[in-house]
Formats: C-alpha cells, sequence, structure tokens
C-alpha cells in the first residue's frame, strides 16, 4: 500500500499555537517534508521542533520552492518535489509537509497537493492557525463583527487597486512593497495596524500606519478597518 501525504500546517510562529493532530501527525511519522534547501533551517522546522522535539530524529525531505516568477521553472520544482515525495509514498511511508499559517491559505503545499492527487496517491490536510487570525489577536481586536465583511489580499498582488471594500481589510505579504501599501493605506482612510513576525522571537508591532517602516520583513500583515467616521 501506497503512504499517505499529510499537508500540515504549523501556525503563524509560536509553537503553542500548533494544533494537537500536527503534533501527533510529526511524533507518529518518519519522514517530515519541508520547503526549503535546508530542511532544519525553515521556519515552518524551527516551529515545530519548539513543540516537538522529537522531530530532529526524523528523515527531513527537503522540497526545494523557489520565490521566482518563471511559471516553467516552478513547475518543473513542483513536479520534482512531488517526484520525491511520491518515492517515499511507494515505499509505504506516510509524509507530513510542514507549511507556515494554515496549510489552506496561500500555501505553496497545494501544488504539491494537486499534483501527487493527480498520480494517485491520497493525501489530506490538516488546518493550522492563520497568521491573520494570530495577527488579530496580538492586536487585541477582532477582524469582524455581526454582518461585517473580510477581505483577504496578498498585497503585492493588489497594489493597482484601491481599498474600498466594506468591512475589514487583510493585506499578506506586504514586505517587499511595503511604501506602495502604506501609501495605498493612506489614500484609503482606514485604520492600519501590521504585525511583523507573529509569534516568533523577533514580533514587531504597530499600531498605525505611520509607524509601519518602509522595509518590512516578508512576514508583515496588515490588518486595516474603516474609519468610524468614515466607514
Amino acid at each position: 500500500m501506497s503512504g499517505i501525504l499529510y499537508g500540515v500546517g504549523v501556525g503563524p510562529g509560536d509553537p503553542e499555537l500548533m494544533t494537537l493532530k500536527a503534533v501527533r501527525l510529526i511524533r507518529e511519522n518518519d519522514v517530515i517534508a519541508l520547503p526549503g534547501k535546508e530542511p532544519a533551517e525553515t521556519t515552518a522546522y524551527k516551529i515545530a521542533e519548539g513543540a516537538v522535539p522529537e522531530i530532529r530524529e526524523k528523515e527531513l525531505l527537503a522540497i526545494y520552492m523557489p520565490m521566482v516568477h518563471d511559471k516553467e521553472e516552478q513547475k518543473r520544482c513542483h513536479r520534482e518535489g512531488a517526484r520525491q515525495i511520491e518515492s517515499c509514498l511507494d515505499e509505504g511511508k506516510n509524509v507530513v509537509f510542514l507549511t507556515l499559517g494554515d496549510v489552506t491559505v496561500y500555501s505553496t503545499f497545494t501544488y504539491i497537493q494537486q499534483i501527487v492527487e493527480a498520480d494517485g496517491y491520497q493525501c489530506e490536510l490538516v488546518n493550522g492557525i492563520p497568521s491573520f487570525c494570530a495577527a488579530a489577536a496580538t492586536l487585541g481586536t477582532s477582524l469582524g463583527l455581526w454582518n461585517e465583511q473580510i477581505h483577504i489580499y496578498p498585497a503585492v498582488h493588489h497594489l493597482e487597486g484601491e481599498l474600498s471594500e466594506e468591512g475589514t481589510v487583510i493585506l499578506m505579504k506586504s514586505g517587499s512593497h511595503m511604501s506602495e501599501v502604506k501609501e495605498q493605506l493612506k489614500r484609503s482612510g482606514r485604520d492600519a495596524m501590521m504585525v511583523e513576525n507573529c509569534g516568533m522571537k523577533d514580533e514587531v508591532v504597530y499600531h498605525h500606519v505611520d509607524e509601519i517602516p518602509d522595509e518590512a520583513g516578508y512576514y508583515s500583515l496588515i490588518i486595516a478597518k474603516q474609519d468610524a467616521q468614515n466607514g
């Protein structure tokens, strides 16, 4: 029998926010796949290690997933990553693929999942706490009440638009274009807060758009609400 591929979200950064199911699957299975050339150096591994020290004894599978815009290069790497995983599955081993946040939200695992499932293997998804939920808790704020709408955007792909939607806007992957994102926020008149490296040791919280630096890290998440007077 072939093994099962598990896509497992490890949450936003704090090992204590990992689910019991994620911890159990890491403990029960021998092959742990991680997106990166050096698995033990990845953020997902370090989060998991904080909750499951036994991961150090596991077989680590490096799945190279470069952040490039070349679609053909992306497809080649996804196919190669799927091949590596399928090799383990063919040996009857389960593979636990760790990913940041939740496995269903802008996760690179989805590309691997689609290939592996198309090749006839079984995949199961295990949710983790999404970064925007953890950031809202850190900021002590609600994302939505009663009939308020919640909109989630990868900021780098939404720079041409305006933030004119009703309710709360969440901007993920903002770091590399932060100065442009800040201008967009100022035009919108929204109250904006940001958490950088949520749940990690170097977490930084910004309570106003003017506090947010033009240069911010990759793990920067913005929650922007309509001003009470204008919304």
